[in-house]
C-alpha cells in the first residue's frame, strides 16, 4: 500500500516540476532583453555611414576660416565613428534604438553646418526671399520681374523658348510666408536658404518619429544622408516645404478616413495636404493618387456613399487650408496670383533635363515637334492614374511613385522632380503594404469580368498607354527645321567670341522666328541678339544673319573634351535645331595633346 501510494504521488510531483521549469523559463524568456535584428544593426550602419558622403569638403572648407565649425565636424566624425562600432556591437534593441537617435542627432548638426558654410543658395533662393521681401513691405509678388536677383554669381537663369529669360516668382505663396519671419538672416538668397534647410529637418524628424522604431534609420539616410536632399534645400527649393508637409500626409495614408471618420488626426493629416500644396506644385500630382486610393479603400470597407464622404472631407479640408494660405493674394491681385502659380506650366522654358527630351537635345540635333514632349507628359500623367485606378490592389503602394514617372516625357524633366520627393517613397514603402488594399474597390464593367477578361484588360491598359507612347514617339522622331552654316566670325581675341555670321535655311513649311544660343555643355546659355539679317525666316528660305554674343563677348573654352553647340529654338511652332560646332570654325585651336 505504501508503494502503490508512492507510485502515484511520484508522476504529480514530476508534473508539477514539469511546470515549475517551463513557467521559469517563460519568465527567463521575458525578464531577458531583446535582441536587434540584423536587419536593424545593418540599415543603422548604412544611415550612420550615409553621413560620410560631403562631409569631407565641408571640412576643408570650414578648415580653411571657420575653425568652430570644423571642430564641430570633427566631433561629428567621432560620433560617426563610435556609432559605427556600436551598432555592430549592442546586444538590446533598446540599445540600437538609441543609437538611431544619436545618428539623427549628428545628421542633423553636420546639415546645419553645411548650411552655415553653404547658404547663399540659387536662382529659387533669391527668388522666394526676394518675393517675401516684397510681401512684407505690402507690394506685389506674382509677375513681377527682378532681374537684378540673377546678376550673383551662381544664380542661374531660365531660357524661354520665346527668346527671353523668366525673372518672376512662379509658386504658390507659403515658402515666402515661411521666409519672411526669417529675413533678419542674411542677405541673399540666405532667409529662404535657411526656411528650406529647416523644414527639412522637421521633416526627417517628423518621418524619423512616425516610422516603426527599427525603420527610423532610414528616414535619417533619405532625408539628411548622402547630401542630396541637403543640398536641394541650401538651394532654397519650395519643394523641400512641400516635401516636409507631405511626409504626415503618406505615412499609412490608406488608414485616414477608417471607419468613416477622420478624427483629430485626419483633420491635420487633410490640412497638410492643402499646406503642401500651397507650397509647391509638385503635390499637386501625387494628390490625386493619393484621394483615389483612399477612395478605393474606404469604399471597399464602407461602401460607395460612405467613401465619397470621406474624400470630401478630406478634400474640403485641404482646399480650406490652401484657401486660407492663398487668400491675401487671392484678393489683392488675383490675375497676377493665378499666373505665377501656374507658371511652371505654361512659362515655355527651354529644354532640360535627365529624361526622353535627351534625344533630341543630344542625339538627333532637335525636333520640330517639341509640343508633343509636353502632351506626352500630360497624357501619361492621365493614363498612370486610370491604371492606378484600375489596379489599385496591386499599385497601391506606388501611389507615391507613379506621378513622378510622368515628369520623365515633361520638356523639363529634372532629376530634382523625382530626388526631392523620395523620402515619401520610403514613408509608402514601411507603412503602406499590400494588404492595406486587399479589399480595395477596382471599377471592373462588364466587358472586364467576362470569360475574356485578360485580354479586355491588356487592351484596356493599351489604350490608357497608348495615346502618350504615340506623343513621345511623334516629338523624338521630330527632325531639326533649322540648318545653319557658319560663315564667319567677327572681332575674335584669343578665346573671346564677339559675332558670329550665319546663313540659315529653313527646310520647314512655316516661317520661324528662331532664337540663337551657343552652348559648351550639357546645360543652356544666354542668347545672343540678332544684330543684322531677319528675324523671321520664310518657309524654304535662306538668309544671313548676324549675331551678336550676349555682352559682347563670349568666352571659349580650348579644351579638347569641351563641345561647343550651336542652338536655335522657336516658339510658334516649338522646335530646336543644333548643330555641333568645331573649334577650328570659330578660330580657335584646342591645345595639343
Amino acid at each position: 500500500m505504501h508503494l502503490a501510494e508512492t507510485q502515484q504521488v511520484t508522476p504529480g510531483r514530476r508534473t508539477q516540476s514539469a511546470v515549475s521549469a517551463a513557467s521559469g523559463a517563460r519568465a527567463a524568456a521575458a525578464a531577458a532583453p531583446e535582441v536587434p535584428a540584423q536587419w536593424h544593426r545593418v540599415l543603422t550602419l548604412l544611415a550612420d555611414v550615409s553621413l560620410f558622403i560631403g562631409t569631407r569638403s565641408v571640412w576643408n572648407q570650414a578648415a580653411s576660416h571657420r575653425l568652430v565649425l570644423a571642430a564641430v565636424i570633427s566631433v561629428c566624425y567621432a560620433s560617426i565613428l563610435i556609432s559605427g562600432v556600436l551598432t555592430l556591437t549592442v546586444r538590446r534593441a533598446r540599445s540600437l534604438a538609441r543609437l538611431d537617435l544619436v545618428v539623427l542627432l549628428t545628421a542633423i548638426t553636420l546639415a546645419l553646418c553645411t548650411w552655415a558654410l553653404n547658404h547663399a543658395g540659387g536662382d529659387e533662393a533669391v527668388l522666394t526671399t526676394q518675393a517675401a521681401r516684397e510681401m512684407v513691405a505690402g507690394h506685389p509678388i506674382y509677375g513681377q520681374p527682378w532681374p537684378w536677383l540673377f546678376h550673383t554669381k551662381g544664380v542661374a537663369l531660365t531660357a524661354t523658348i520665346n527668346g527671353g529669360y523668366d525673372f518672376t516668382y512662379g509658386y504658390p505663396p507659403l515658402a515666402p510666408l515661411l521666409t519672411a519671419p526669417l529675413l533678419w538672416v542674411g542677405h541673399g538668397g540666405v532667409p529662404a536658404t535657411a526656411t528650406a534647410t529647416l523644414a527639412l529637418i522637421a521633416g526627417a524628424v517628423v518621418l524619423w518619429r512616425m516610422l516603426p522604431t527599427p525603420w527610423r534609420s532610414a528616414a535619417t539616410m533619405v532625408c539628411l544622408g548622402f547630401s542630396f536632399l541637403p543640398t536641394y534645400a541650401r538651394q532654397g527649393y519650395p519643394a523641400i516645404v512641400a516635401l516636409a508637409l507631405l511626409v504626415p500626409v503618406v505615412v499609412a495614408w490608406p488608414r485616414i478616413g477608417a471607419g468613416g471618420r477622420l478624427g483629430a488626426a485626419g483633420i491635420a493629416r487633410a490640412a497638410c495636404l492643402g499646406a503642401a500644396c500651397a507650397a509647391q506644385q509638385l503635390p499637386w500630382f501625387v494628390m490625386p493618387f493619393l484621394l483615389a486610393g483612399i477612395y478605393a479603400v474606404r469604399r471597399g470597407e464602407l461602401g460607395g456613399r460612405a467613401a465619397w464622404g470621406v474624400v470630401l472631407r478630406i478634400l474640403g479640408i485641404a482646399a480650406l487650408s490652401w484657401l486660407l494660405l492663398n487668400a491675401y493674394f487671392v484678393v489683392h491681385e488675383p490675375g497676377p496670383w493665378l499666373g505665377g502659380i501656374a507658371l511652371p506650366l505654361t512659362q515655355g522654358a527651354v529644354l532640360h533635363g535627365q529624361g526622353l527630351v535627351d534625344i533630341s537635345l543630344y542625339f538627333t540635333h532637335g525636333s520640330d515637334r517639341l509640343d508633343w514632349y509636353g502632351h506626352a507628359s500630360v497624357l501619361l500623367a492621365a493614363a498612370l492614374l486610370g491604371l492606378f485606378v484600375l489596379f489599385v490592389r496591386r499599385l497601391g503602394p506606388a501611389a507615391t511613385v507613379l506621378p513622378w514617372c510622368a515628369f520623365y516625357l515633361a520638356t523639363r524633366s529634372q532629376d530634382g522632380y523625382y530626388l526631392m520627393m523620395t523620402p515619401l517613397w520610403l514613408a509608402a514603402a514601411v507603412t503602406v503594404p499590400l494588404s492595406d488594399f486587399a479589399r480595395a474597390w477596382q471599377p471592373r464593367p462588364r466587358w472586364l469580368t467576362g470569360p475574356r477578361r485578360r485580354p479586355a484588360l491588356v487592351g484596356a491598359v493599351a489604350l490608357l498607354v497608348l495615346p502618350a507612347l504615340v506623343s513621345a514617339t511623334l516629338a523624338v522622331s521630330g527632325r531639326p527645321p533649322l540648318r545653319m552654316d557658319i560663315r564667319t566670325t567677327r572681332e575674335t581675341t584669343g578665346h573671346t567670341l564677339s559675332a558670329l555670321i550665319l546663313r540659315v535655311t529653313n527646310t520647314g513649311s512655316a516661317p520661324l522666328t528662331p532664337h540663337y544660343m551657343l552652348t559648351t555643355g550639357q546645360g543652356m546659355g544666354k542668347y545672343w541678339s540678332v544684330r543684322r539679317g531677319p528675324a523671321t525666316i520664310p518657309a524654304h528660305a535662306t538668309a544671313t544673319v548676324e549675331l551678336r554674343a550676349p555682352g559682347g563677348r563670349f568666352p571659349l573654352s580650348v579644351k579638347k573634351s569641351t563641345h561647343i553647340r550651336l542652338r536655335a529654338f522657336t516658339a510658334d511652332p516649338q522646335t530646336l535645331s543644333t548643330r555641333d560646332v568645331q573649334p577650328a570654325e570659330l578660330g580657335v585651336r584646342p591645345p595639343r595633346g
